[in-house]
């Protein structure tokens, strides 16, 4: 099977600082079912064109059958097979392994290139399509790309045989290579409707993190999750929740761009500082040692409590790569020291989807995060969370709507964030807390996060959670 990538941006040689790989040079590379080849045939100033050809072992896959299905030997069920010869997700894996840094839009020697869009064109030779031209057309044209596709036949020298189910396709446009590497990487096995190695739970972690950025509002993301995880039912429906947790009214901002409006907002209260403080003393005084903060964002949370010793165990979820990828960042996670490392832990999931990784922890911290959530969206939270989860303490804060009249730059009605799906008052958030309470059987009392303005409360409010003892009636209390 052959994929070629090719670029008319000057100087296009500058194509091999992109793929980490040298236009003079032809590499191979031993794969587990066959091997794969780099090369270049052409590599000019301006047009420069790279190819990658898996030369795949049919004998030896059918021989490697016994190594179980988790493997990615034992995938073809016969000596006579097409496999070898289209795409499929043979050259996703290939793509992953030899194109990498480029599929993570890496660039040592050109990062300022890596994050520009320049016009480029990938070209697969063969490409199994259950669903036609079509098809293509209704994947690979919401992401921007012209698309030329051709029906190759059964075989030229016998036109009565008629077609077959395999396109000669090329896609091109003007954007960022691992754009167009994931779209590939993606697209490939939902193309093809098949995959030669088993799909469990991690092929779900693998297409979110392929797919953050562009799958969520794909109006064919129901056909892509469903055929990338040929149709498992369990996992379908587990990353379509995710998918749609995720989802933003502005996609165009970026996760900086999105709370900026709000940290300068609150920036003249120093509030963000002030919440933490006040989450890490109410874990202190609950004596958790066990915390995880369920939507991390970029991780100031799980840092403060990371400096903490008495903290045994941190993890971080969050339904948005982009914000793990920050917070990892922020936590510098590859230099902690291996003592340090051992206690934190970072992770993707939606907290209104049950998550066996929630159980377990004394504490669970839901810090400015179910305003971002749909209403409609609370009670898969609250199962989550209060049910399933089941902390000893949950520390819930969100803002206080009656204070955004003392922000002078907040016109009248807005939210502090455009994200937000609802800003509640003290009375409301009362309402609800003590419902969850009662339903769940906690007990729950209100505190102020900020300045308490005598007339309209503190910009944020606090409820703090505690599992009820044995047969007491759950209640709540004022700070």
């Amino acid at each position: 099977m052959l994929l070629t990538l090719t670029t008319t941006h000057r100087p296009a040689t500058d194509l091999g600082y992109l793929l980490a790989k040298n236009p003079a040079r032809c590499q191979t590379f031993e794969m587990a079912f066959g091997k794969a080849h780099v090369f270049y045939p052409a590599a000019e100033a301006d047009r420069c064109t790279a190819a990658l050809l898996l030369d795949l072992d049919p004998v030896g896959l059918v021989r490697g059958r016994a190594r179980g299905p988790g493997g990615e030997a034992g995938a073809l069920a016969q000596y006579v097979n097409d496999r070898p010869y289209v795409a499929s997700s043979f050259l996703s894996v290939a793509i992953a392994r030899i194109l990498g840094s480029a599929l993570r839009g890496e660039s040592k020697g050109r990062q300022d290139l890596a994050d520009t869009p320049i016009p480029l064109e990938a070209a697969l030779s063969a490409v199994p399509c259950r669903g036609g031209e079509a098809l293509l057309t209704r994947l690979f044209e919401p992401l921007g790309y012209a698309i030329d596709a051709r029906r190759l036949a059964l075989d030229v020298r016998f036109p009565e045989w008629g077609e077959s189910p395999y396109f000669a396709l090329r896609i091109a446009a003007t954007t960022r290579l691992r754009d167009l590497l994931t779209h590939l990487y993606v697209m490939l096995p939902v193309l093809d409707d098949e995959k030669h190695y088993w799909v469990g739970d991690d092929e779900v972690d693998k297409l979110l993190k392929r797919g953050e950025e562009w799958l969520p509002r794909h109006p064919e993301r129901e056909l892509i999750v469903r055929r990338y995880l040929r149709h498992q039912r369990r996992l379908v429906r587990d990353t379509l929740a995710r998918l749609v947790s995720d989802e933003d009214p502005d996609p165009q901002r970026t996760e900086e761009e999105r709370g900026r409006d709000e940290a300068a907002l609150e920036a003249p209260l120093n509030l963000n500082d002030q919440r933490i403080g006040a989450v890490v003393a109410a874990l202190r005084q609950a004596g958790a040692r066990r915390v995880i903060d369920v939507g991390c964002g970029e991780g100031r949370l799980v840092q403060e409590l990371l400096r903490d010793r008495a903290f045994e165990k941190i993890a971080g979820m969050d339904v948005s790569w982009r914000a793990l990828e920050m917070a990892r960042d922020r936590l510098d996670l590859d230099r902690l020291p291996p003592a340090v490392h051992e206690r934190v832990e970072l992770f993707q999931g939606a907290l209104t989807y049950r998550d066996r990784r929630l159980a377990g922890y004394d504490a669970a911290c839901v810090v400015e995060v179910i305003e971002h959530l749909d209403p409609a969206r609370l009670p898969p939270f609250e199962r989550s969370v209060f049910e399933f989860a089941r902390p000893g303490t949950v520390v819930v804060t969100t803002p206080n709507a009656e204070y955004n009249v003392r922000f002078a730059n907040l016109a009248a009605g807005k939210f502090r964030h455009r994200d937000h799906r609802f800003e509640w008052t003290r009375a409301e958030l009362q309402a609800w807390a003590q419902a969850v309470a009662a339903r769940f059987r906690y007990t729950v009392r209100f505190l102020p996060v900020g300045p308490d303005d005598a007339e309209v409360g503190s910009p944020t409010q606090m409820a703090l959670f505690t599992v009820a003892s044995s047969g007491a009636a759950p209640r709540s209390a004022p700070a």
